[in-house]
């Protein structure tokens, strides 16, 4: 610390003292007279430097000189010994607590976070929840939510994530500072000024920067990086998020999200720069007119589009579908208000017959009309469906606010309309385009499709009645784009694969290598063209999926989120998962545990013959449980927001036993986990 001390009396009229604590001892670095007889005053500031404050309090004492009480000795004492007390108050003082003061005491912090945090100052819980720790930077970025402090998004924690990132590329060489990063931006709020900010701490680091003028979807930024050949990129996007939340995604060369050493190295510096003096930035204007800062906008989505319809299967069938085959498109508010509907009309969609949901698609940050902005939900479709009841209308797509994940209800043999889950409407995607390719003859020996540990085992049934091969990656479409890449990298000798189709079950799905992360306007081009397909048969995407259950049985699935708050809530997350770990189930509920897969240890134990073995992935907190009928329970902690997540994939005759093995499973695991 750095403590000034006003003196007494006429030898000097200042000291600055500054102390080091090292693990509980106090070390002076330097004491500075200002003023007095700077002989005998510098004399004893190179004295007590190096020295501990005791030591140097006690050698002062012993030195006497004319003004008793006034004197250089007698005034550096009184410093040191203000100092250390100072230093000891605040060292029993909670971290919390320091951060908010370092925050409030900054002077060049701007006003309206200023009155945020004095609106805040009596509530010592609201100033815990902001300040207690840094939100944690991993593979998928930032998410939180929007206020002050280290443990929340704001302009500050954005600059220093950039801060770090840009250090992250200057650490690759001069070509990768030139080859430089793009940034977009979803409809929430402050995502575009968290952008500009980004943008003018990459260009104060000497980075060349791309930014969009406008709302993009977050694939769409994936293509770019690759498209420009940039080293990097960001997203501010919080995805599916409630509105209070707004995120960060961090992208490498390649398209995908940071690898995990590149997230370690990225959140490494994090910690280690200053949220306010270790960041760089400039002018966002000027760094415009010298080229520094880019923006990019039409040229990339043409571009872009072109990318996602050479994806397409069968290209003709919207328009062989006729006038009376129709869609209702929601993009929530969001990003894909504008090229979903323009790439659907390109692949032949009349715009007589497709329908929009007119009040949501005004991108708006607030999402007015939903409670969450996630297609997951049915509620979110409510205003789509009565559009497609008065329309005849037997299909409603929707995708969230960076138009990365998509939707879709169906209309049932009841007239009446259902959410299709992630699982589901994978599954249709995947018999679609593998029946597709096999009719025009370009599904190749090679091919072969990505799914997650959590997605459905019916892809595997589909795949295997098809002779595709099918990869298992762990969660997150991170990993799906890296085996991508691996695939490309490893083109030689008899076990070369082509990427043909990728999906997870939080309704994320890629078909096709320009970008590598999960496309909600791929997706909704490719099941728009299959509810074409099934309509000229005479069929719903809802009689399709019941046949897929009649050729391979009938697949169901749960998800479970359980969520936690407090200060402690990462570490009751990590003792569930320590105790299920020492203490594994031998049955979950009336079904036998017949094997336990735990990532973390990259084990997998055979409980009926007690063999052991690799799961063949990278390590990460996942305990996965094969059952005697099938089904399979995984749990992990979610990695972007406070909650552990329960999957069960159900292996059962019907829905009916589905849904009642599911309840039994749920119940035998919240009692395993103590909720």
């Amino acid at each position: 610390m750095i403590y000034s001390y006003k003196t007494k009396g006429t030898c000097s009229s200042q000291i600055n003292i500054e102390i080091k604590d090292e693990n509980g001892v106090k070390i002076i670095e330097n004491a500075g007279f200002v003023g007095g007889c700077s002989g005998n005053a510098q004399g004893i500031s190179k004295l007590v430097k190096g020295m501990r404050t005791d030591e140097a309090v006690s050698k002062l004492k012993g030195i006497l000189c004319g003004r008793r009480g006034t004197s250089c000795p007698d005034q550096l004492t009184i410093a040191i010994e203000q100092a250390v007390e100072i230093m000891d108050a605040d060292n029993t003082k909670p971290d919390y607590i320091k951060n908010y003061e370092k925050w409030v005491s900054y002077q060049g912090l701007d006003s309206k976070t200023k009155s945020e945090l004095s609106q805040i100052s009596p509530d010592q819980d609201k100033i815990k929840e902001c300040f207690f720790a840094p939100l944690e930077f991993g593979t998928g970025g930032l998410r939180g939510i929007m206020r002050p402090g280290i443990n929340s998004m704001n302009v500050y924690v954005v600059k220093q994530a950039t801060q770090a990132i840009a250090n992250l590329i200057k650490s690759h060489g001069k070509e990768y500072e030139e080859r430089g990063a793009a940034i977009a931006f979803d409809s929430r709020n402050n995502s575009e000024i968290f952008a500009k900010e980004a943008a003018k701490t990459f260009a104060a680091n000497g980075i060349k920067v791309y930014i969009f003028d406008d709302i993009r979807p977050t694939p769409e930024l994936s293509f770019a990086i690759r498209y420009l050949n940039c080293a990097a990129g960001i997203n501010l996007t919080a995805s599916h998020n409630p509105k209070e939340y707004n995120g960060y995604k961090a992208y490498w060369e390649d398209g995908g999200q940071l690898p995990p050493d590149h997230a370690r190295t990225v959140s490494d510096m994090i910690s280690e720069t200053d949220i306010f003096t270790g960041v760089l930035t400039c002018h966002y204007g000027e760094m415009i007119k010298q080229g520094k800062i880019n923006i990019i906008g039409e040229e990339i989505d043409k571009e872009y589009l072109k990318n996602v319809m050479k994806q397409s299967v069968r290209p003709d069938m919207i328009t062989r579908a006729g006038q009376d085959f129709k869609i209702v498109y929601t993009p929530l508010h969001g990003a894909g208000y504008k090229l979903i509907p323009e790439v659907l009309t390109k692949m032949g969609m009349r715009p007589e017959s497709l329908l929009t949901v007119g009040e949501q698609m005004t991108p708006d940050g607030n999402f007015p009309t939903v409670k969450f902005p996630n297609p997951e939900f049915k509620e979110v479709f409510e205003t789509g469906i009565n559009i497609a009841k008065s329309n005849n209308c037997s299909l409603i797509i929707g995708t969230d606010p960076d138009a990365d994940r998509m939707g879709i209800a169906v209309k049932t043999e009841s007239g009446e309309f259902e959410t299709i889950t992630g699982n589901q409407a994978g599954a249709l995607l995947l018999d679609y385009i593998i029946t597709a390719k096999k009719e025009n003859g370009s599904l190749k020996k090679s091919d072969c499709v990505i799914k997650t540990i959590v997605t459905t085992e019916l892809a595997a049934k589909i795949c295997e009645d098809n002779g595709v091969k099918i990869i298992n990656v762990l969660t997150g479409f991170k990993f799906i784009g890296e085996k991508i890449k691996q695939f490309e990298l490893d083109q030689t000798g008899e076990n070369t694969f082509t990427f043909l189709f990728g999906y997870e079950e939080s309704y994320g799905y890629l078909s096709g290598t320009y970008a590598r992360d999960k496309d909600a306007v791929v997706a909704s081009m490719l099941v728009a063209e299959m509810a074409a397909y099934y309509k000229i048969k005479n069929m719903t995407l809802f009689d399709a999926l019941q046949n897929l259950y009649k050729k391979y049985g009938y697949y169901g699935e749960a998800v479970e989120n359980i969520g936690f708050s407090g200060i402690d809530r990462i570490d009751k997350m990590k003792n569930i998962m320590k105790s299920l770990r020492d203490n594994p189930p031998e049955n979950i509920g009336e079904y036998k545990v017949d094997i336990i897969k735990d990532y973390e240890t990259s084990k997998v134990k055979n409980l009926k013959t007690g063999d052991i073995s690799d799961t063949g992935l990278p390590k990460s907190d996942v305990l996965y449980f094969d059952l005697n009928n099938g089904s399979k329970v995984i749990i992990r902690p979610s990695g972007t927001e406070p909650k552990i997540k329960i999957y069960y994939l159900i292996s059962a005759e019907c829905e009916k036993c589905a849904g009642k093995q599911a309840d039994e499973l749920k119940s035998a695991m919240n009692k395993f986990i103590g909720v």
